[in-house]
């Protein structure tokens, strides 16, 4: 049935990002909210889509770390068909924005995901940009990137990423194995710039930052681990509100105590799903790098044991988050859309429930965390709840 362009969505609760609404409504006109208000004052002559009973109508969920779904693996086909069939994945658990990743690769597959995205922006409202995790990284935290991969950037990588550019660019590496100007060149062509796979000490991380560099990629995972005598990268993250952490919260790629503490400090927390094929798909297994990575218990690994991104949907990381964190839902919430959007800068028009603001808004049931249905740019999107890998807890 076709979206009408004026109409209401009417909810027991509604998390407008900061704070929680009883018994009220959103009112949206084409792709942007109108305004946010009681119940009481809906007009009469009004098209009113009403969630069942006890249900949570939340911002859509914002995921910065997307390697697949759908049975897809960006890396394999940085192709706009690829990217769509990705984003309709992960629509189905909350997604309604994303950046497509793709993981340490040749600088012509790099451009090639970078044309692929650009298609999209402006036409396909759920791609966001493009996060580009590599390929400027530590050997020594490589992970399950491939090695012969990994190497230090050109004048040909910074003329390409330093280009105009549709939609944001987020660019994962480890600072100390670029230039010492590299972090700053890319950050004054608004690059959003996150520490990742790195093995960057204390020092070096306070002079990226010092550049620009105000994100981390999976806390704790693939870097220098905290230390009594080196606190690394993640003392940094934990003690500087300025900047924002991405976190894994599977159960698997970090214990659920060491997020429970990083959830105390200063960073501004961010879920993501480091998500790959098998999420919203119906293969559990796939390819990366000519080895093929099984999904097993709920994780995806290589055959030697090494993680293999995740087996994650935003949905379950929100539930999770609630659940192995003990955060209230309205945190979750907030860690999954409003963090993010500002992270990219994109805080102005996602991330909140607001006049101005984009309708991407999903329909929760708070028991069960689960999705009800999704809106995107104001077309609702109703969940069929697909068979996925991911465990829950």
């Amino acid at each position: 049935m076709k979206t009408p362009t004026r109409y209401a969505i009417a909810a027991d609760y509604i998390f407008d990002g900061r704070a929680k609404h009883k018994n009220a409504a959103v009112l949206i006109e084409g792709t942007k909210i109108a305004s946010l208000i009681s119940q009481s004052e809906l007009p009469t002559i009004l098209s009113i889509d009403k969630l069942p009973l006890g249900s949570w109508l939340a911002t859509g969920f914002i995921d910065l770390q997307v390697n697949g779904g759908g049975d897809v693996l960006f890396n394999n086909s940085p192709t706009p068909d690829a990217i769509a069939r990705i984003v309709a994945a992960h629509r189905k658990f909350g997604t309604t924005s994303l950046l497509p990743t793709l993981i340490t690769e040749t600088f012509e597959k790099m451009k090639a995901a970078k044309a692929a995205c650009e298609s999209l922006v402006g036409k396909e409202p759920s791609v966001l940009g493009l996060h580009f995790e590599g390929p400027y990284l530590s050997p020594e935290k490589a992970g399950v990137h491939d090695p012969n991969l990994i190497r230090t950037p050109s004048l040909s990588d910074l003329e390409m990423l330093c280009a105009d550019r549709e939609g944001a660019l987020m660019v994962t590496l480890a600072p100390e194995r670029v230039p010492r100007e590299f972090i700053g060149s890319l950050v004054k062509s608004g690059v959003h710039i996150s520490l990742g796979h790195s093995m960057a000490t204390y020092e070096e991380t306070r002079a990226a930052k010092a550049q620009g560099l105000n994100g981390f990629t999976h806390l704790f995972n693939a870097m220098r681990p905290l230390a009594s005598r080196e606190p690394g990268p993640i003392a940094l993250a934990l003690e500087s509100p300025d900047v924002w952490f991405g976190i894994i919260v599977d159960g698997f790629h970090v214990n659920p105590v060491i997020l429970r503490i990083a959830l105390r400090g200063l960073g501004r927390p961010m879920l993501v799903t480091d998500a790959m094929p098998p999420v919203g798909g119906s293969r559990p297994s796939f390819n990366l790098y000519g080895h093929e990575i099984q999904t097993l218990g709920g994780r995806c690994l290589r055959a030697d044991g090494t993680l293999a991104g995740a087996a994650l949907d935003m949905a379950s990381a929100v539930r999770n988050c609630v659940s192995l964190l003990q955060v209230p839902l309205e945190d979750a919430l907030r860690f999954a859309s409003r963090n993010p959007a500002e992270f990219i800068g994109v805080g102005d028009r996602l991330g909140k429930l607001g006049p101005g603001y984009r309708a991407d808004m999903v329909a929760i049931d708070p028991q069960t965390i689960s999705v009800l249905a999704t809106w995107v740019a104001g077309k609702k999107r109703d969940s069929n709840s697909p068979k996925q890998f991911t465990s829950h807890f």
